[in-house]
Order: C-alpha cells, then sequence, then structure tokens
C-alpha cells in the first residue's frame, strides 16, 4: 500500500472518524472502503448507460421476445 496525503474539510473529517470508530475500524480501512464503493458504482453506473444507450440505438419491436415468453411461464406443482 502507499501512503497518500488528501485534504478535506473539518465537517467531513469529522464525519469520517465517527463513523470509523462506530464501524470499529480506521479512518484509512473506512476511506479506502469507501472509495472503493464509489469506483464500484461509478462502473456500474457506466454499465446502465452502455446498456441504456445500447436500447436507443436499437429499441425493442413489438414481437421480438415472443418466442421466449413461454420459457417464463412456471409450471403449476
Amino acid at each position: 500500500m502507499r501512503t497518500v496525503q488528501m485534504t478535506l474539510d473539518e465537517k467531513l473529517l469529522a464525519s469520517v472518524d465517527k463513523a470509523a470508530r462506530k464501524l470499529k475500524t480506521s479512518r484509512s480501512a473506512f476511506t479506502r472502503q469507501a472509495l472503493q464503493e464509489a469506483l464500484e458504482r461509478l462502473a456500474s453506473n457506466r454499465l446502465e448507460q452502455r446498456h441504456r444507450q445500447g436500447y436507443e440505438r436499437r429499441p425493442v419491436h413489438k414481437g421480438e421476445f415472443d418466442a421466449w415468453a413461454k420459457e417464463q411461464e412456471w409450471p403449476d406443482r
């Protein structure tokens, strides 16, 4: 791991420290986890955006998935 220097305002730093204490972890561990989760959200949002753009470029046509309709039905027990 590398040590990095960050600038945070006092209110944010106090909130981070409070959350870290509540979770019984360090400021660094809390921040690493928060950054990792933020990066995962960004990646997920990018994939959702690409998915949405794909359907905007090539919308679903009426009847396009009719062949799969029976596959979606659950048989009665």
